[in-house]
């Protein structure tokens, strides 16, 4: 870690004011001058002697991590600040299944948790609460930030989709109307996957009366549930998880059709070519109609991110562009990034570049409603959370999201 990046992640966990926020992004802007200028250099390096000196990459390297560091400390900043308080400093509006909520969890009080429990479920969180997470997992999950987020009562969620519209035609004011084609509808099923995690605490910890045990919980339970949804929303196989993008069928885009994710290769295994590096990647947002590259997005993770980053256009200016504000999204060729680390490294025949509106092309759902089971036996002298939440996913228009193959076709 470098020492801009540890100064960044200081002023990120010490406070929450906007000098800070305006500080932090001062620095992340004056690592991607410093970046702009080592890599001018090593191109200056390349054309000299055909190759970049050894120091020189690895400065590079280190401001790309600070980049990074950089940004994701600003992202975590944000959300701090944004956080409402579930419990603490309220006054008592009224609300006994909160209070009998907070009994259950810090001292296992029952009585007053009769209605939406199940004796081997637990009880449902506070609606409240239920929102936190959902809303803490969509600053971590980029897919679930990205798509589209339907909260459904059943466990299977089934959404009629038009494979190929009516047919239609001009006609004069007299002449005949000729029968047309019918419209094709299919339907696509988005069954629900549980998805768990398991918090400890001391007694100790909950006797304490400033405890909000439902941020608490809200606080543990989300990097876990977020993690594990980010990396089935991207390449889970369906199997008791939701299904991911990448998991599809891959076509060449020459070819595709619809249950098929439309692929553009680099032409060279593994790697972007040699010259003209970013006409496949115009031939990629140009493989996505206009109707959805309005709302586009691309999908890499950090490594991808660094390759990628080092590209100019013909007129020297680089294609991939900082944050305009300190919350805001790094941008390339003129579409939002969003970062994946679940996408694939560069490598021979990978997938690691994905380029879509993935608000119409990717669709979540939440069943409504997050059980927690209290557990003071297993791990004395600690207590057990089971936390579950049931989650579903996949794609939902297929012709939305479209991929950059490494490889020679």
């Amino acid at each position: 870690m470098t020492e801009m990046t540890e100064r960044l992640e200081i002023k990120a966990t010490a406070g929450s004011s906007a000098g800070d926020s305006e500080a932090m992004f001062a620095e992340f802007m004056g690592a991607f001058e410093e970046y702009k200028r080592t890599n001018e250099g090593r191109l200056k390096e390349l054309e000299k002697r055909g190759g970049a000196d050894a120091l020189t990459e690895e400065k590079l390297g280190r401001l790309n991590a600070a980049l990074d560091g950089a940004k994701a400390a600003m992202d975590r900043l944000s959300l701090e600040r944004t956080r409402p308080a579930l419990e603490a400093g309220r006054p008592d509006l009224g609300d006994e299944y909160k209070e009998a909520f907070s009994a259950y969890v810090k001292r296992g009080e029952e009585k007053a948790l009769s209605i939406g429990s199940n004796p081997d479920g637990g009880y449902l969180v506070p609606v409240e609460v239920d929102s936190e997470i959902t809303r803490q997992m969509a600053h971590i999950s980029p897919i679930r930030a990205l798509a589209t987020v339907r909260s459904i009562s059943t466990s299977v969620y089934k959404k009629p989709v038009t494979t190929a519209a009516a047919a239609s035609g001009w006609v004069s004011e007299t002449a005949a109307r000729p029968q047309t084609n019918s419209q094709t509808i299919d339907a696509l099923n988005y069954p629900t996957a549980e998805l768990y995690a398991m918090p400890a605490a001391t007694s100790a910890f909950l006797d304490d009366a400033a405890v909000d045990v439902g941020q608490w919980i809200a606080d543990e339970v989300n990097q876990v549930f977020a993690t594990q949804e980010a990396t089935a929303f991207v390449s889970g196989d369906g199997t008791n998880k939701p299904k991911g993008f990448l998991s599809e069928t891959q076509i060449a885009q020459a070819s595709w059709s619809w249950t098929k994710i439309g692929y553009i290769a680099t032409g060279v295994s593994g790697a972007l070519p040699a010259s003209n590096a970013s006409d496949v990647l115009f031939d990629l947002i140009y493989a996505l109609k206009a109707g959805y590259r309005q709302n586009a997005s691309w999908l890499m993770n950090r490594k991808t991110q660094a390759v990628l980053r080092k590209l100019k256009d013909s007129t020297g200016n680089y294609l991939w562009a900082p944050p305009a504000t300190a919350g805001g999204k790094a941008s390339f060729m003129g579409f939002d990034l969003a970062e994946a680390e679940d996408m694939p490294d560069i490598a021979a025949s990978s997938v690691s570049v994905a380029f879509g509106d993935f608000r119409r092309g990717y669709l979540v759902v939440d069943r409504t409603g997050v059980n927690v089971l209290r557990d003071p036996y297993t791990a004395k002298p600690y207590v057990l959370f089971y936390t579950t939440k049931r989650v579903g996913g996949g794609v939902q228009d297929f012709d939305a999201i479209k991929l950059l193959k490494f490889a020679v076709s």
